[in-house]
């Protein structure tokens, strides 16, 4: 096959050559876009912008070193989230180790899947959409296996497992109702009630999460009738993978497999004890995921060493994708180091005002998509620009509410894409998908779920949904 007749996702480089051709575009954009600033203030314990205090900075840009200099400070940045990726790394090779995990995928495929395997990819999916709708996104990282077990399974390729798991959890959180680092901070600055609007919200989370569903059973509808067409069918399988070693007929759950699943399923009910009652995040969890990998040797009476070289060996088997969790971060670095970042915002906030209403509001997803590139986080992102868009909205006759809509949107289905995301690298690198392949497979559904999205919008805005 020559060159010119490669399929173009086969020429991809990289994830990491590209996110460092993306640093040197960025440090070129550092002399072309001037430095700006807003001016902030603390709102709720939160820096927040003032409408109206853009101003230009002088700012000399960064040296060409401050692209290499920038990849050691963002994984210093990200350290909590690459931690939190090889120890999910290590839960799970125990996990897997103890064979627990794998009777339990293959009891319930056995009792379901092997008849209902769509039924299934369906169920799991809304389950994982309602853990992204309720606990958030990194915080589920831990159960992405678990998924990719199912997947292969069921007959498919990791990539199945990705869509139920990643796809699940990553759409639930993008249109949950009760989003607290998008939803709530918005209500927050537009002083609206917490978590209004849920009526809506609800409806268009349960009808993108059964896109999902369909866009992953019909991906294993294809790659089961001719094994060819997945998008991983040339990428090597690491030794220990996840498939079922056994025909499905000779799964049950013993006694050894109920007790290390057991201490599993406490250790997640204390874990997300502790991240609703008591605000933990990804250090704590972390910290759970060790203390959950250890229990789990211990159920299964596993010994010391073995427990300490099966953590380590899964801890391995995912440095490439922690890695590019902190290669990402550096993107954001150099942004703050050159001070565009605000300029950047500033600039593609200032054409809505002059779009009508309907046209702006879809634009305004399109426009918190690019911004979600250069602040991937969602709290983040809500605090730099809704101060803005909440402002704009009153001035052009759009409801604070559907506002906010607009945001949530363009900045959660992009978190799905953008290689600045870190729970989705980090989500990708646990689950060994790689980020191109990944990128290939969901694209489409990101298309369907953006064209659900905008057809909630049109009803927002021609009903004017919501206070003003």
């Amino acid at each position: 096959m020559t060159k010119a007749t490669v399929p173009w996702y086969q020429r991809v480089p990289h994830p990491a050559i590209l996110i460092l051709g993306l640093l040197v575009v960025v440090w070129g954009l550092t002399w072309v876009i001037p430095a700006g600033s807003f001016d902030y203030h603390q709102v709720n314990g939160r820096q927040a912008v003032i409408p109206g205090t853009f101003h230009l900075i002088e700012q000399p840009p960064p040296s060409f070193l401050a692209i290499f200099q920038s990849i050691p400070l963002g994984m210093v940045e990200s350290a909590s989230i690459i931690v939190a990726v090889f120890v999910g790394g290590g839960l799970f090779r125990v996990l897997e180790a103890t064979g627990a995990l794998e009777n339990m995928v293959g009891t319930l495929v056995r009792r379901v899947g092997r008849t209902h395997p769509t039924l299934l990819i369906w169920v799991m999916t809304l389950v994982f959409g309602a853990l992204g709708v309720a606990v958030g996104y990194e915080n589920n990282i831990a159960l992405v296996p678990i998924a990719i077990l199912l997947g292969l399974a069921l007959g498919g390729d990791r990539m199945v497992g990705a869509g139920i798991a990643i796809g699940g959890v990553g759409i639930g959180f993008a249109t949950s109702p009760i989003n607290v680092y998008t939803v709530g901070v918005s209500d927050q600055l537009a002083q609206l009630p917490m978590f209004s609007g849920a009526g809506l919200r609800s409806v268009l989370c349960i009808g993108t999460l059964m896109l999902m569903a369909h866009h992953t059973s019909r991906y294993m509808r294809r790659i089961t009738r001719n094994t060819e067409a997945s998008l991983l069918a040339d990428v090597p399988v690491d030794e220990g993978s996840d498939a079922l070693d056994r025909p499905l007929a000779d799964y049950h759950l013993s006694g050894r497999d109920l007790r290390v699943l057991g201490s599993f399923i406490v250790g997640m009910a204390v874990m997300l004890y502790g991240v609703f009652v008591y605000g933990w995040y990804i250090n704590e969890i972390a910290g759970a995921f060790i203390a959950m990998a250890i229990a789990a040797g211990i159920m299964a009476r596993m010994p010391a060493e073995q427990i300490n070289r099966h953590f380590f060996e899964g801890a391995a088997s995912v440095t490439t994708g922690a890695l590019l969790v902190g290669l990402a971060r550096a993107l954001q670095v150099l942004l703050e180091k050159g001070h565009i970042g605000d300029t950047l915002v500033h600039a593609l906030s200032e054409p809505l005002a002059s779009l009508p209403v309907l046209v702006s509001t879809l634009a305004m997803t399109l426009v918190h998509g690019l911004i979600n590139f250069f602040i991937p986080s969602g709290s983040g992102q809500a605090m730099a620009t809704m101060p803005i868009m909440i402002p704009l909205s009153d001035l052009i006759g759009m409801t604070r509410q559907t506002a906010i809509l607009a945001f949530q949107l363009g900045d959660g289905l992009t978190n799905m894409v953008v290689p600045t995301s870190g729970g989705t690298l980090a989500m990708l690198a646990i689950a060994r998908v790689p980020y191109d392949r990944w990128v290939r497979f969901f694209f489409p559904m990101l298309i369907k779920a953006f064209l659900l999205g905008w057809v909630m919008l049109t009803i927002a805005v021609l009903t004017g949904w919501g206070p003003a």
